[in-house]
């Protein structure tokens, strides 16, 4: 009696499975909710089970690499019948990702190019971040700047933010014709987005390159950091409470006496010393909301002799003195299941004073940057992003008139209110595609802009991808021209990008074509500094290789990257379409990392070289004509780790000691014969030897300062 109650209680279902194709889908798991009750679907996709459940039950069906399928079925009936269509899940790790002109690194992303602790560990770019991604296809090495040049365009077009807010001169003071290191340390960030053209239309107000840094969240643990350099020390420490941590550094460096022990060709008075701290507040906010506060600080000075090219013996004497002051605030916060925001703002001041022979000369800028950006996912294939920002910001420089005995201002303000839209449509897991635009409103100029942007990406294959990405960027021109005339136009450049590239879980593969036209851009009236217009134009496109293995060699990384450059402008003083002198036409880096497990040491090797770059000779006719020499280095580094709480840092720039020349500076008039005297411009030392001793004082003594480096 009880068996035929229960067989009179059950309801049989049965059904196929297909994909969107129409295809038959074996070894679907179709299953009632809250039950045990369900079965697999056969090679014909079919299925067929029994359930007691009764009432309103939900039925689902899912498969790797699909979207779950869940269906309402009343089991009063007796004979259930159901034909299920499952549709492929585009949020899977192997999915399709618009890649063009782009190079990503961070937590969120199990593929990546770059980490934080693969900059930190770079031979040859001693932690510097600018350093490091000078490795990477699209960089040109500029090494009496230190500043990432991408693609053709100057130093200036690269511009960087942290947490989505800009920051203004993103690097150190140096003396001149010597490299500047970027302010900050890739530690303090959990990814890094390079984007070599085609970014995101939020990003604004930069021509050639965004660089993108993610700021780490809470941390998870109590320690003390501290370091003794060859060039000054360091001290860090990190509180961490229940929904929060707050940290902290203070560095002091003095390159006096290791200046003293290297033989320098700069004519130091006083070489740079500086005091710099940095300080970072994380706290979370109810659910899954976030404040992050961070800032930092650098004060930085040193003394030096400028020498006549013409006649040594004649000399001028520079003091300078930068001030620098960066603070950020940002906030995420989840608004329901398909919506987020995040917003901040931040502050930037950075300050030089410059004293050339007691007469004194200066600048400041600071600015303000506020934001808010807006998401929402309605489903898996769609994503819109929409927001708006405000940029605030003020320029003064300052020059002494001996004639008058007064100092003459000049400067200008600039505000700029800008807004942005795109969304991003993902068809399947083989095509994406996206599209933007961001306007913005200049009040310098009263010009209204409006800038489109658009990329997508084809997968053929699991392994392998196409991508193409246009965008039509605009920038400011640098303060000094602006200053001039506040009325020149921003700068414009056009990208078109296409890429293929093979990536898996180890290795990389990737080629790269692009085209950028210049319009727009500030030209010398006359060859007049002083009268300035928007009449310069130019060309960028060339051809990018990339690959990085850490798969065939055991306890090996390395990665090869190659650039081929084809550029010409037309701008400031240039008489005729040339190369500019920091275009650069063949540029090769070989990176090498190898962990030695046995005597707990890592080493690294970088090779890099850059074919001559132009420059131009007064005494010939032609502009531009001629070459400097090939710039070849290799750098070398190596970190012992005795113990995982003490590692013993060494690293050396340009450990074979090449002499390589940047470009050739030329008196203002002739001697007597006719002929300009010159003057190599050459790195400031054969070689840079840096040594660092690093102890983590914290109660897991497994933990160590080696991403620090």
């Amino acid at each position: 009696m009880c068996l035929s109650a229960a067989a009179w209680g059950q309801t049989k279902i049965t059904g196929t499975v297909k994909d969107e194709a129409g295809e038959a889908m074996p070894g679907v798991n179709v299953l009632i909710e809250g039950s045990y009750d369900g079965g697999s679907t056969a090679m014909d996709g079919t299925f067929s089970f029994t359930t007691t459940e009764t009432g309103s039950k939900k039925l689902f069906a899912s498969f790797v690499g699909y979207q779950t399928f869940s269906k309402n079925v009343d089991l009063i009936e007796k004979n259930i019948s159901i034909e299920i269509v499952l549709k492929e899940s585009v949020n899977q790790l192997d999915g399709v990702t618009i890649s063009a002109g782009s190079f990503t690194a961070g937590e969120e992303k199990r593929r990546t190019i770059l980490k934080p602790l693969d900059i930190a560990t770079t031979a040859g770019a001693t932690a510097d971040i600018a350093g490091a991604l000078n490795t990477l296809p699209g960089t040109q090495k500029v090494g009496e700047s230190g500043r990432l040049f991408v693609r053709g365009g100057d130093g200036n077009e690269t511009r960087t933010f942290v947490d989505g807010l800009v920051v203004l001169d993103a690097y150190g003071a140096a003396a001149p014709n010597t490299p500047s290191r970027g302010r900050f340390l890739p530690f303090m960030f959990k990814g890094t987005s390079f984007s070599t053209g085609g970014y995101s239309a939020e990003y604004g107000q930069a021509l050639s390159s965004a660089l993108v840094l993610n700021s780490k969240d809470k941390a998870e643990m109590n320690q003390t950091d501290i370091g003794i350099l060859s060039v000054g020390a360091d001290v860090a420490h990190t509180q961490v409470w229940n929904r929060g941590s707050a940290s902290g550094k203070v560095q002091y460096t003095n390159l006096q006496p290791y200046m003293g022990l290297i033989n320098q060709r700069i004519d130091w008075i006083a070489a740079p010393v500086s005091m710099e701290g940095s300080g970072a507040f994380r706290q979370q906010v109810g659910k899954d909301g976030m404040v992050k506060v961070f800032g930092n600080f650098n004060r930085s000075t040193f003394t030096l002799f400028n020498h006549d090219i013409a006649d040594v013996s004649i000399k001028q004497r520079l003091d300078l003195t930068n001030n620098y002051n960066y603070r950020n605030v940002s906030y995420t916060q989840g608004l329901g299941k398909t919506w987020s925001m995040r917003g901040g703002a931040s502050y930037t001041f950075n300050q030089n004073d410059l004293t050339v022979q007691s007469l004194p000369i200066g600048e400041t800028e600071k600015g303000v940057h506020t934001k808010v950006v807006f998401e929402n996912s309605p489903n898996e294939k769609l994503n819109v992003r929409m927001g708006a920002e405000y940029y605030d910001r003020f320029y003064d420089a300052y020059q002494f008139n001996s004639t008058s005995g007064f100092s003459e201002k000049i400067g200008f303000r600039e505000q700029l209110t800008a807004g942005f839209a795109e969304a991003e449509y993902i068809a399947n897991k083989h095509f994406v595609l996206k599209a933007g635009a961001r306007t913005e409103q200049n009040s310098l100029i009263n010009q209204a802009s409006v800038d489109p942007r658009f990329s997508m990406a084809y997968k053929p294959s699991i392994k392998g991808q196409f991508s193409f990405a246009y965008g039509l960027f605009r920038q400011s021109a640098k303060n000094q021209y602006v200053r001039t005339n506040t009325q020149l136009n921003p700068e414009k450049a056009e990208h078109f990008i296409l890429n293929y590239q093979l990536i898996t879980d180890r290795k990389t593969f990737r080629v790269e074509a692009y085209y950028k036209r210049y319009f727009d851009l500030v030209k010398y009236v006359n060859f007049d500094a002083s009268q300035l217009n928007n009449a310069g134009s130019g060309y960028a496109r060339g051809v990018e290789l990339f690959w990085r293995d850490n798969q065939t060699f055991k306890n090996v990384d390395y990665w090869v990257s190659y650039s081929y450059l084809d550029t010409e402008r037309d701008y400031l003083n240039f008489p005729e379409k040339a190369v500019p002198n920091f275009g650069s036409q063949h540029n090769l880096s070989v990176v090498y990392k190898h962990f030695i497990s046995a005597l707990k040491m890592q080493a690294g090797v970088t090779y890099s070289f850059t074919s001559g770059r132009p420059y131009f000779n007064p005494n010939n006719d032609k502009f531009n004509n001629d070459r400097t020499p090939a710039y070849q280095d290799l750098s070398v580094n190596i970190a012992y780790l005795p113990k995982p709480n003490l590692i013993l840092y060494f690293s050396c720039t340009n450990i074979l000691g090449n002499d390589n020349i940047f470009g050739y500076q030329y008196a203002n008039t002739p001697d007597a014969n006719g002929v300009y005297a010159s003057r190599a411009t050459r790195q400031a030392a054969d070689r840079f030897i840096f040594l660092g001793v690093f102890i983590t004082i914290s109660k897991n003594k497994s933990i160590g300062q080696l991403p620090n480096l």
